[in-house]
């Protein structure tokens, strides 16, 4: 049963994975995710049901368009299919429960978002407020031990971003600050300083790879909601783990 259930998940995660990275796309730019329907960005050819196929309509047409011929980006079936591994995850790890629902709403956000930052360098206010009112809601529902954690991870978490900002000038977009306020209310606190912690060491290595591959622009600025994500995930399913492994290693 817990097999049909995690590929269950895998697909639901495939399905709402093409749905995330139409909101990420169209959000930014102020388009509506109903009209028009699912086409081609160049030809303007309307997508046939076997070409909106999760993953392997991509896979099925070599990566181009039916029409055009033209290069589909690798943002869709990269998307979709980390969406689908990480709903399957999900359930595998956490099973039924209100944990669950936690886990896969701050997924979905962190997919959108990925999509938009990484195409527009922009994490859209409206998505964000959206899982805002979303998440007080529930924590209001199913509070946490102890009930000001969410409270003091969202202050934290903006006046951390914030302050970088600050002091770097505008390194710091306005998108990442209230981000993290966003997931202060879903991680708390520990989680969100440990967020914080990894998605810098990431992306610090992330610009040491650049740098090291000769792909490194100065003055282009680079996309760290990403990082912000990987963190968080890291941070919510193995928080415990890593913070534990950190003592035990260098205290």
């Amino acid at each position: 049963m817990n097999i049909f259930w995690t590929i269950y998940f895998a697909v639901v995660g495939l399905i709402l994975g093409s749905f995330f990275n139409v909101v990420g796309l169209r959000i930014p730019e102020k388009k509506s995710l109903i009209y028009p329907g699912s086409q081609c960005p160049h030809c303007k050819h309307k997508l046939r049901w076997f070409e909106l196929i999760p993953v392997f309509s991509f896979i099925f047409q070599l990566g181009k368009c039916r029409s055009c011929k033209t290069s589909i980006s690798y943002i869709y079936p990269v998307m979709e299919a980390i969406t689908g591994c990480l709903y399957a995850f999900t359930y595998a790890k956490l099973g039924w429960g209100i944990e669950l629902l936690f886990a896969l709403l701050l997924l979905s956000l962190i997919v959108i978002i990925t999509v938009s930052d990484l195409v527009y360098m922009i994490i859209p206010d409206k998505i964000l407020l959206v899982f805002t009112v979303i998440f007080i809601i529930l924590k209001i529902m199913f509070p946490s031990e102890p009930w000001w954690d969410p409270i003091v991870g969202a202050v934290f978490g903006f006046a951390l971003l914030f302050l970088i900002a600050i002091l770097s000038k505008g390194a710091m977009g306005g998108g990442d600050i209230k981000l993290f306020f966003v997931l202060g209310i879903i991680l708390g606190l520990k989680y969100t300083f440990l967020t914080f912690l990894i998605a810098t060491f990431l992306g610090a290595v992330f610009g040491i790879l650049m740098m090291i591959a000769r792909k490194y622009k100065k003055r282009k600025p680079i996309p760290f909601g990403p990082f912000i994500g990987a963190g968080a995930i890291l941070s919510f399913f193995f928080g415990d783990n890593i913070i534990s492994w950190y003592v035990s290693m260098f205290m």
